[in-house]
């Protein structure tokens, strides 16, 4: 019906390279080579998806005049990526083209500008290197192994963050049998999201840097047997203004309290005295994320109320370093307040929130009764963003029928002019499904969002069939975001028209409904779902006849519960990485606190939760009479394989047409480039097979 893509080489981009001058023509793929070209009027493939530029922002210039960022590509045949530096102005300027500063088979990544603006450092093979502004003269700095790196805002340090091993004492029985494979475990969290504990953690270290050199010895923060900061993740880590202090968050916890409880806590180091004071002791939620303002007087971070509820509302809280006041910016918010950052004088902080299907950039004046102000318009995600002294703002946005770009936001008048077009040449040639909002009622007479994404070339007047996406988390928002894995798109240009919707147990749509889906998974939110399929169904142009469920994680769980309670809807399902039987998921997940909040607690509890004896997929397996695809991956420790092998062997042994899709080296997540594109490839045939293809 539709013609393809053929597979792309993102490596054909074809460069300008003058003397001195590397300005490239990166419309994305703006000059393939004509035996390259696609044909007009294509549809989104899976092969199509992976040649995508995939943008990252990484810094705007200290003269707020050029925006830094990444591109990464995928090379789908040999199955690798690479990512480089480019640099756009962020007033619009030079025509809008951007400026590649890397050009290596290598990954550059982590770039930040140094302070006197005359330098760029970056990471390469997690090693610090350092080039000019305009790419020149790209030499190696340190050969320590980083993750991650910061200049000090004078320039006279960086702060780093590596892996540094923390042995137990040796068990008396593996040292008896050096060559032994066995591994012994005392605790819990003896394995995490994808690796098992091997006694390395991530820690902070600054070193003096004086001329393009690390100078003297490295000083670590904090040495100790932790993840300092959580996950090793930069933006859990802040400079002073002065330079002289560092906050940073990590959670304090190990063994069953770290699986138990997300208790984490903002600390403050002082590089002069060595110690180190705890900023959010006695707040008993996730505390991370944390900046200081402009002046050096004030942390913002983000906190959540509830220990081992990780949903809980995300809010900004304030300490004055003076007095060691405490208090929240966003009481009167009932939606998450993510990320914040300071604007560069201080007198508000920005921020991100999901509200009604998108991330929107929001604000709030810096007063103890600061007004609250949104930002957005439109159907964008914010998925990062960079205050400059402007008064502006560098952003990543994107949107389901967008891949991510940078945009200049202008502040003032909240709105936002794109600066890169990375895949414009890709975008110009692919007819895009159109997306809008739905209302729909739900059984308890409450107004739920969703999104319908229609086929490209849609025609009322033909009928075509249905798929009811199932979203995960399963407290994470269906918003405009466009996806490597869920990309509600694909599925459009096969004829399929996708529902997808906003179920309770989702954010941003007030805190009530995001907590409506704890001790309830089969309940409400399987109810929703209903609404939302039957709601689409009755349009003239919806084949009830043939619709199919899908869904990972969470949407994985739903789509096994639907099989067997559909009553009849569904002709086919798809559950990836997704829980069949509760009680055994309980037993061997890793972080315990999620199970533990979101089903009210162990199974061996007396009384047993309610959701123990009427949630689980696995109650309802005699029911099952409709094509079942399971999709599961051997390092996915969050739920682990064991959940899709025992819904696979129901299915074979119910009788029911049923294929299993595994991925060994994949965790919760499908993210090598070929793998990718067998997952999809993998489901549209399944859907095609079963429901057919396109319209009729």
């Amino acid at each position: 019906m539709y013609s393809t893509f053929s597979l792309l080489n993102p490596y054909l981009s074809e460069k300008i390279d003058t003397m001195r001058n590397r300005l490239i023509l990166l419309g994305s793929l703006l000059a393939l080579s004509t035996s390259t070209l696609l044909a007009q009027d294509t549809v989104l493939t899976p092969e199509a998806l992976w040649s995508f530029g995939q943008v990252s922002l990484l810094d705007v210039s200290p003269d707020d005049s050029l925006v830094l960022y990444g591109i990464k590509y995928n090379d789908l045949e040999k199955n690798t990526n690479t990512s480089d530096l480019y640099t756009i102005r962020l007033d619009g300027g030079s025509k809008g083209i951007p400026y590649r500063l890397t050009d290596t088979p290598e990954k550059e990544y982590n770039a930040r500008y140094r302070p006197d603006g005359k330098k760029i450092g970056f990471l390469k093979e997690d090693k610090m290197w350092e080039m000019n502004p305009d790419g020149t003269q790209a030499r190696q700095v340190s050969d320590i192994s980083m993750t991650g790196f910061a200049y000090s805002p004078d320039g006279n340090r960086i702060l780093y963050i590596q892996e540094v091993q923390y042995p137990n004492p040796a068990d008396s029985l593996l040292a008896q049998l050096p060559k032994t494979s066995g591994q012994i475990y005392d605790g819990l969290l003896f394995r995490h999201w994808d690796t098992w504990s091997d006694d390395r953690y991530f820690n902070i270290f600054y070193i003096d840097y004086v001329d393009g050199q690390l100078k003297g010895e490295a000083v670590n923060i904090r040495p100790e047997p932790f993840d300092i900061p959580m996950g090793g993740g930069m933006e859990h880590v802040d400079w002073s203004p002065d330079g002289n202090a560092i906050a940073y968050a990590f959670k304090p916890l190990s063994g069953t309290e770290a699986a138990t409880s997300t208790n984490s806590d903002v600390f403050l180091y002082n590089l002069g005295s060595g110690k180190t004071q705890n900023l959010s002791r006695g707040m008993p939620g996730y505390d991370f994320e944390p900046v200081f303002s402009p002046d050096g007087r004030f942390i913002a971070w983000n906190s959540q109320e509830r220990a081992g509820y990780e949903a809980d509302r995300m809010r900004i809280f304030i300490i004055d370093l003076v007095s060691m006041e405490k208090w929240e910016m966003t009481v009167t918010m009932d939606q998450h307040a993510r990320h914040p950052k300071w604007s560069a004088n201080g007198d508000r902080i920005f921020f991100l929130s999901e509200r009604n299907g998108v991330k929107e950039l929001w604000g709030v004046n810096f007063s103890r009764k600061g007004k609250l102000q949104r930002y957005s318009t439109g159907f964008n995600d914010f998925l990062d963003y960079i205050p400059t002294g402007s008064g502006n703002l560098a952003a990543l946005r994107n949107s389901m029928s967008q891949a991510p770009e940078i945009y200049r936001m202008v502040v003032s008048s909240s709105t936002a002019k794109q600066l890169t077009r990375t895949n414009q040449a890709l975008l110009d040639q692919i007819k895009m499904g159109r997306v809008a909002r739905r209302m729909i009622e739900t059984s308890d007479q409450k107004r739920m969002h969703s999104w319908v994404i229609y086929p490209p070339d849609f025609d009322p007047e033909k009928k075509y069939p249905v798929i009811l996406y199932c979203q995960g988390g399963p407290q994470s928002m269906v918003s405009q975001s466009w996806s490597y894995r869920w990309n509600l798109q694909i599925f459009a240009a096969e004829g399929y028209i996708v529902i997808a919707p906003n179920r309770h147990g989702l954010p941003g749509f007030g805190q009530a409904w995001t907590d409506a889906i704890i001790g309830d998974w089969g309940g409400q939110p399987m109810d929703d779902l209903f609404a939302a399929i039957d709601d689409i169904k009755k349009e003239p142009y919806a084949d009830s006849t043939r619709m199919a469920a899908i869904g990972a994680s969470y949407g994985g769980y739903a789509t096994y519960w639907l099989a067997g309670n559909h009553q009849g809807r569904f002709k086919a399902f798809i559950s990836h990485c997704g829980l069949f039987n509760i009680e055994s998921f309980f037993a061997s997940t890793e972080e315990i606190f999620f199970a533990n909040n979101d089903l009210e607690g162990p199974f061996w509890q007396d009384p047993v939760p309610e959701t123990y004896r009427k949630d689980s997929p696995h109650l309802y397996v005699q029911n099952w009479d409709t094509p079942l695809l399971v999709i599961h991956n051997g390092k996915d420790y969050r739920v682990p394989l064991e959940q899709g092998l025992q819904a696979f062997t129901a299915a074979q042994l119910m009788g029911i047409p049923s294929r299993l899709l595994y991925f060994p080296e994949e965790n919760h997540f499908v993210s090598k480039a070929q793998n990718a594109v067998l997952w999809h490839q993998t489901m549209l045939e399944w859907l095609n097979r079963y429901l057919g293809k396109g319209e009729e």
